[in-house]
């Protein structure tokens, strides 16, 4: 393949920083520095299964030993489960080791002057691949495999396959000494580890830089198949296999939707090769809607940062507009928009406002106005949008969040809004031909909401007919699970906690089970209306190893969240799970190591593949800068700077969030805690995993383990900053006043309604009494207790509304003798 670069000119060169040992990685050679010469993905499709094969192909056109990395996207959802290295027709199976040992027998390798190959997880859909001691004139192809699901909704499974990872903003101030990757991104304080996620970015109009092939195959296996649909790229078919045009580029996703006929409810059990162990997976659909959704409030948060520049800032101001349109006089909403800062509609409250005609014009109409500008900032406004949904009492409570989610500090997102969302239903439209889909669907899973992604304008309105639908209430709330002849083993479901079962979306649910893969599942509720939901499914044993793959993946994404909320040690279990199924996680990596010497002394020239800039995207200098961010005239790329290659962007620190004082003070209250359930006891009941972080991060020479924001960098999740006290009496008694106020609002609304208030309720006394350890705060912890428990509505109700009311009077004020010691 030959790849032509347009010279620099003599006055250029004398600008170009001369950086020792840079070699081939900064694109400052005439022979260019694109070791990645063919990408393939070949998918095989059956049923709601897929599984696929990625081939990459480095090739060595210079004449020294090369050790190539290249940063590359997978689906979220999938699991990696081999590897192989072939070279000089030797063919390498790699092995899983925990990610420390599995660098140190790369890097020991490479220093022998042997080939070796690793692939490790920095995202759960952003992977980093090595191949060194590539050998002048010398290819090495490296493979992965791959099983995921195939979301399946309103009578249709997508198959989406990234070809590229999209640049994130990343907050933060930066962090001194050396990159902890080969990236162009400083590492800062928010995202430790930015340089493993920002490959360099070919400019516009740089030549093709690699070979792309895909090819999809697809077997119903027993479903009845209609309509198949390619999205973002010419397909042809031939013998029953779809393939992209040659010469396409790898800028955008693959999507491809299937239409299949809807199916019943199923429940299958998948016994393991070895042992009285299995795999259960079960799929329930929903009931019919016939009861109209109640009132609602309404947040809608517009990203408007550089990075929507295009197609994508239009389509997301229609997806926008479509959200306030669909809103009714009954409904109340706000609009933010967003970059680095944060603006709302002029003549609107700072509050909520009536959805009246002339107030929606006028959301509507500022939402015309907005365009592409500044850094994403998103943990402000995500903030301030739950806050201003923390008093919607007696009314649903949802936020629609509109982003192409391209930001480099989710952990520490997630674990900042983990504690305000409560009830809210959070829903993100991702809008983006390369979208950051994991990071956008684990804010839906938070939130109980729904995952939109839309590639292009012609998806637009048909994702938000699906938005507009799940803004109603869920057909039916507190779920659970029953088995009868069949031993689920405790603590291994996924989903932990259940979601609601909202129209046209089934439950999917999985776990672990012992004994004999016979019997049956019951799934029970309440419906909107407060009727009895029941549904029983006969369990079937069948030969899917694909199920039990795709469980571990679930579990170790959900093990992963909880380790990121605070919870250190799930990191012994996490690599265990992943190493005995053999799924690749963020603690793990897979390694394949060629016995044979093939560069005595292991001298290697380090280079880092660069990636195309996103379909649709604007050049780069502008649309990922936030205001005040700098480039450093070495970093520039005109003039001086890598040829073809985007620049590096150093961001400013980000502002402090504005979250209204409710919001901020359950943020405060609960900096080291879960309000979600991570595991389950022996019985079955939920443990809610809290306590203060460690002082310091993981030591650097631990085993290679990937450290924690505030120490060395790699897997990173921020922390509040120590210190940060807890709330006072008082504050507790303001926050006790207004949970007050929402039950005699909603004395009057019907049992299944007080049912969820009351449910909501537990959960925010929970993770509230968590780090308050006074004996004057156990009238709130025995509430919290008498709440989860069994005891009767009208106990419940009554109870809460009395024990809430005695605290929160004035200090001193005497009050009745305490209900748990009548």
């Amino acid at each position: 393949m030959i790849i032509y670069v347009n010279p620099m000119g003599a006055g250029e060169l004398e600008r170009v920083r001369q950086v020792p040992e840079s070699g081939f990685g900064s694109m400052r050679t005439e022979r260019g520095n694109l070791p990645l010469d063919r990408l393939d993905v070949s998918a095989a499709i059956s049923g709601l299964v897929a599984r696929t094969e990625v081939t990459a192909e480095f090739v060595n056109t210079h004449d020294t030993p090369l050790e190539a990395t290249y940063v590359f996207p997978l689906p979220d959802r999938a699991a990696v489960t081999g590897m192989t290295m072939t070279a000089d027709d030797r063919t390498v199976t790699a092995e899983l080791h925990e990610r420390g040992a599995a660098r140190e027998q790369y890097e020991s390798a490479i220093a022998a002057g042997r080939r070796a190959s690793i692939a490790e997880e920095e995202r759960p859909d952003v992977f980093t691949m090595r191949a060194g001691n590539i050998l002048p004139g010398e290819r090495i192809v490296v493979r992965l495999r791959l099983v995921g699901p195939l979301p399946f909704e309103d009578g249709a499974a997508t198959f989406r396959f990234p070809l590229v990872v999209a640049p994130r903003y990343i907050p933060g101030a930066a962090l001194p000494g050396p990159y902890a990757g080969d990236g162009q991104t400083p590492d800062t304080d928010a995202v430790p580890d930015a340089s493993r996620i920002s490959p360099p970015v070919l400019l516009p109009g740089f030549p093709n830089p690699l070979r792309l092939s895909l090819s999809v195959t697809v077997d119903p296996a027993g479903l009845e198949l209609g309509e198949v649909r390619s999205s973002l790229h010419a397909v042809t078919e031939q013998d029953g296999t779809l393939r992209i045009t040659p010469g396409e580029r790898a800028d955008r996703d693959f999507v491809l939707r299937l239409a299949y006929a809807p199916g019943g409810q199923t429940a299958i059990a998948v016994p393991d090769e070895e042992g009285d162990e299995g795999t259960w997976q079960l799929v329930v659909l929903p009931p019919e809607d016939a009861t109209p959704p109640r009132p609602k409030d309404v947040v809608l948060l517009l990203d408007r940062s550089g990075s929507m520049g295009g197609w994508k800032m239009v389509a997301a101001r229609r997806a926008a507009a479509r959200v306030i349109d669909t809103l009714t006089t009954a409904d109340r909403f706000a609009v933010l928009t967003f970059d680095h800062q944060v603006e709302r509609p002029a003549g609107l409250e700072s509050g909520l406002s009536e959805a009246t005609d002339r107030n929606r014009y006028r959301a509507v109409e500022h939402l015309a106005r907005a365009d592409a500008r500044g850094g994403t900032e998103l943990l402000s406004p995500l903030a301030t949008g739950l806050g201003l949904l923390a008093d919607s009492a007696g009314r649903d409570r949802v936020l629609v969040l509109v982003t192409d989610g391209q930001v480099g500090n989710e952990d520490q997102i997630v674990h900042e809004v983990t504690p305000l969302i409560g009830g809210t239903r959070l829903h993100t439209i991702g809008i983006d031909r390369a979208v950051n889909a994991g990071f956008l669907g684990r804010l839906a899973a938070l939130g109980a909401g729904r995952a939109e992604l839309v590639e292009s304008e012609d998806r637009l309105d048909e994702a938000m007919e699906h938005i507009h639908r799940r803004i109603g209430a869920p057909l039916v709330t507190g779920l659970s699970v029953a088995a009868d002849g069949f031993l689920p083993i405790e603590g291994t479901r996924t989903p932990q906690r259940l979601p609601g079962l909202y129209p046209g979306v089934p439950l999917v649910l999985s776990g672990r089970f012992a004994g004999a893969a016979a019997g049956n599942l019951t799934v029970t509720g309440r419906t909107r209306d407060d009727q009895d939901f029941r549904t029983t499914v006969a369990v079937r044993e069948r030969a899917e190893p694909a199920v039990t793959t795709q469980w571990a993946r679930a579990r170790l994404r959900d093990m992963e969240d909880a380790y990121t909320a605070g919870d250190d040690t799930l990191e012994p279990r996490i690599v265990a799970t992943s190493l005995r199924f053999g799924v690749l996680c963020r603690f793990t990596a897979f390694v394949a190591v060629d016995e044979r010497v093939v560069n005595e002394g292991g001298q290697v020239r380090k280079v880092t593949q660069p990636v195309e800039m996103p379909s649709g995207w604007e050049p780069p200098a502008a649309p990922i800068a936030a205001a005040g961010m700098i480039l450093s005239a070495a970093q520039s790329p005109f003039p001086g700077g890598p040829a073809g290659v985007a620049p590096r962007i150093m961001p400013p620190s980000p502002p402090a969030p504005g979250a209204p004082r409710f919001a901020a003070a359950r943020a405060e209250s609960t900096r080291h805690t879960k309000s979600v359930p991570t595991s389950f006891d022996d019985a079955g009941a939920p443990e809610f995993l809290a306590g203060p972080a460690p002082a310091a991060a993981s030591p650097a020479g631990q085993a290679g383990r990937p450290p924690v924001a505030g120490g060395v960098r790699g897997f990173g999740r921020s922390r509040r900053p120590a210190g940060a006290g807890e709330m006072s009496l008082a504050e507790v008694r303001d926050l006790v006043a207004v949970e007050v106020g929402r039950l005699r609002d909603a004395a009057d609304r019907p049992a299944h309604e007080r049912r969820d208030l009351l449910d909501d309720l537990a959960s925010r006394l929970t993770v509230l009494l968590t780090p308050l350890t006074d004996e004057q705060f156990s009238p709130l912890r025995a509430l919290a207790g008498l709440l989860t428990g069994d005891a009767p509505l009208d106990e419940k109700w009554s109870t809460a509304v009395r024990v809430l009311t005695d605290f929160g009077a004035a200090p001193g004020k005497p009050g009745p003798k305490p209900f748990w010691k009548r």
